[in-house]
């Protein structure tokens, strides 16, 4: 799915414009883009967590020549989903148990 379709959702299914539905998204990923640039985590309950974390500087190969090289250290994003958003992906149900204890695993 690409921001575009994103757009097309919300207008279709929310009845803002399409000016206003592509503002809304472009909105929400500029704050999560910020949030994250800070190197704060983003919890989206029911959906998962975005976290950057550090990686540390590594030695490395040219994987066409082989010659050895070092890899600088970085930051780098992870997602992990929610308890929720992996039963949905295996058709599992989810449980009100479950939905509690995410909730407060998010606060």
């Amino acid at each position: 799915m690409t921001k575009a379709e994103i757009v097309e959702q919300i207008y279709e299914q929310v009845g803002f414009s399409k000016k206003e539905s592509a503002e809304l998204v472009e909105k929400v990923f500029q704050t999560i883009k910020e949030t994250l640039a800070t190197g704060e985590k983003v919890k989206i309950s029911g959906f998962g967590n975005f976290v950057v974390r550090p990686k540390n500087a590594r030695k490395g190969r040219n994987p066409q020549t082989g010659q050895e090289i070092l890899l600088e250290a970085r930051r780098v994003l992870t997602f992990k989903p929610s308890l929720v958003l992996k039963n949905i992906l295996n058709d599992e149900p989810v449980t009100e148990e479950q939905l509690r204890a995410e909730a407060e695993a998010n606060e």
